[in-house]
């Protein structure tokens, strides 16, 4: 008879080709703690050992890279941006203006029948005073309730009177900075598992590859009694 052992190939099989994707994750911690222990079985392939390599690259990164990269571009993105925020709280000042009257209506404006009379927002004319003493006079959004002529509302100007938006709080930038810094973390340990992945996809082409040949290799009628030489 042909003797040809697939044993050790379909019992190596079995649980590759059960595998889900929502084992993947697991595959990794599993490859990397079986791999000292596979070191001397005979029915380890050379392609067990490059996907418990590739998993443990994959688990250092997730471990330490990862990490490692979240902190550091949280840090950068807080030290930048509270270099911005007192860079516009020393340009930006707070300036109480006064409403003249109710601005002509655009077509960006909310229609007050669509929105709460407390909520809607809408432009009126108001004039203020800048830091350097000039006067000036332009149209300003803000909440209807506020729209009412000589109300005082605050507003924020550079030092010639322009308008602009109100500057960057510490707070604010502590969120963007803790959401950068998350947002790389993440980015790191999802490149390290979509990498690690497309390797094993890789492995397990190879892997069928060999299944196939064996099994042209020992013929239609390896297994059946009566046959073999």
């Amino acid at each position: 008879m042909i003797s040809l052992s697939l044993e050790p190939v379909r019992a190596c099989a079995a649980p590759w080709m059960a595998m889900t994707d929502a084992e993947g994750g697991c595959r990794t911690v599993r490859a990397v703690t079986g791999m000292w222990r596979w070191r001397h079985n005979p029915l380890r392939r050379a392609t067990d050992l490059v996907e418990a390599w590739v998993a443990l690259a994959a688990l250092l990164l997730i471990v330490l890279a990862a990490p490692a990269a979240g902190w550091s571009t949280g840090a950068l993105a807080h030290g930048a941006l509270h270099k911005t925020m007192r860079e516009q709280q020393e340009q930006r000042h707070r300036v109480t203006a006064t409403v003249v009257r109710a601005a002509t209506k655009t077509a960006a404006d909310p229609d007050p029948e669509t929105f709460p009379q407390r909520d809607a927002v809408g432009r009126v004319v108001a004039t203020w005073r800048a830091p350097d003493g000039t006067r000036h006079t332009d149209s300003v959004r803000l909440r209807l309730r506020q729209a009412a002529p000589g109300g005082r509302i605050p507003v924020w100007t550079d030092r010639r009177g322009r308008l602009v938006p109100q500057p960057m709080d510490s707070s604010t930038a502590a969120t963007h900075a803790v959401l950068a810094g998350v947002g790389a973390f993440a980015a790191v340990g999802a490149l390290a598992e979509v990498a690690r992945r497309l390797v094993v996809r890789q492995l397990m082409r190879r892997r069928f590859d060999a299944w196939d040949r064996a099994w042209a290799q020992a013929g239609p009628d390896c297994g059946r009694t009566g046959t073999g030489s």
